[in-house]
């Protein structure tokens, strides 16, 4: 392994309250900056490749009141530029609420303080209240478009950052000699979280990396279906895309100890915040089985919502881990229950452990 690259590690940060576990019992903590820097340099300290914000302008709401409360991605990821060195960031553009060029100027401010570090996650928006509230919604024949309007979405940008200035004209966007200066030092990667036949075509032609993930409780390889798929997509567009992996981990000293946690949680899951994201995610009528509205209408039942959940003693859920850098994928990103404790016992606990961080770990002298 030493002559082999290492999978990525990233951390989806907490920008919103509690993480990603919907439940009264589970740890609770609302969003602050210094949560998140805590975390994000932490997690620069044992070696983690990437950290990403999400965008949220609407929670659950439910008896936990879940990512009721929530940061913006683009000025909080600009103060974590600041206090790291190495690690990458990704912030999250909500395409219906913030004009392209605009997000290209962030982007292009972003980079003047952390060079070649920063990049961003395209959020097409499938949560009509999100929207809505602001009047931004544009109806739901939008679930049938929103790729083609990231697509223009995201020509607009690159023009910008490759040129400094772009005269687009498309369906969703006029560009007027529209112009941006200083360009960025590098280029800024791109990122999607599309699973649907669209999203993951977009993904292949215009991104650097795109969110894959399974479901259920250790089935380490339930991603391979639509890994295989953006495999496939991304050799029809002769591009070098790659699958970064959805996980939560819940691990402890022993298995028993870790599924007692989790079983904990899972008899406090706000089934009202559940019900809610089901609703939302059940507007696009016409999503396909692919989908990520599609699985959370069918799957959101446990307090993990329906995401891929690790769940073991330090030494399985590194087995598992490597299990996952096992296939063709550019690397995972975390979720913890604890993410100030996850990412410590990470960095001490799990990846010395890993086959797949054996470069990682001579680096960091561990």
């Amino acid at each position: 392994m030493s002559d082999t690259k290492d999978i990525q590690i990233g951390v989806f940060i907490p920008i919103g309250n509690n993480g990603w576990i919907i439940s009264e019992n589970s740890p609770t903590y609302k969003p602050t900056f210094e949560l998140n820097k805590e975390i994000v340099v932490k997690a620069e300290k044992y070696g983690f490749d990437f950290a990403l914000s999400m965008i949220k302008m609407r929670g659950y709401g439910g008896v936990t009141q879940h990512w009721d409360y929530n940061l913006e991605s683009f000025t909080l990821m600009a103060g974590l530029a600041a206090v790291t060195q190495k690690i990458k960031l990704f912030a999250s553009t909500p395409v219906l609420a913030l004009p392209p060029a605009v997000v290209a100027r962030m982007a292009s401010t972003i980079d003047s303080i952390a060079p070649g570090r920063f990049g961003v996650n395209i959020v097409t928006g499938w949560q009509t209240a999100e929207y809505d509230q602001m009047g931004l919604w544009p109806g739901d024949d939008y679930f049938g478009y929103r790729y083609e309007y990231a697509t223009e979405y995201v020509q607009v940008m690159k023009d910008l950052w490759s040129k400094g200035s772009s005269d687009f004209k498309g369906k969703h966007f006029t560009m007027n000699d529209c112009r941006l200066l200083p360009m960025p030092s590098e280029e800024i990667k791109l990122i999607a979280a599309g699973q649907s036949g669209p999203g993951t075509t977009f993904a292949a032609k215009y991104c650097n990396y795109n969110f894959t993930s399974g479901s259920g409780i250790n089935q380490p390889t339930a991603f391979q279906e639509a890994n295989s798929r953006l495999v496939e997509a991304a050799k029809t567009e002769g591009r070098d895309v790659g699958a970064l992996v959805l996980f939560m981990i819940i691990a402890d000293e022993t298995d028993e100890a870790a599924h007692a946690k989790f079983e904990w949680y899972n008899k406090g899951t706000d089934m009202e915040a559940l019900a809610w994201m089901r609703n939302q995610s059940g507007k696009d009528v016409k999503a396909d089985n692919f989908s990520t509205a599609k699985r959370m209408v069918q799957m959101a039942t446990n307090c993990n919502g329906s995401m891929s959940t690790l769940i073991g003693s330090y030494a399985n859920v590194a087995s598992m881990l490597d299990e996952v850098a096992s296939q063709p994928i550019k690397g995972v990103m975390l979720t913890f229950d604890d993410f100030v404790k996850g990412v410590e016992d990470f960095g001490t606990k799990i990846q010395p452990l890993m086959k797949s961080r054996v470069n990682t770990l001579k680096e960091l002298g561990m």
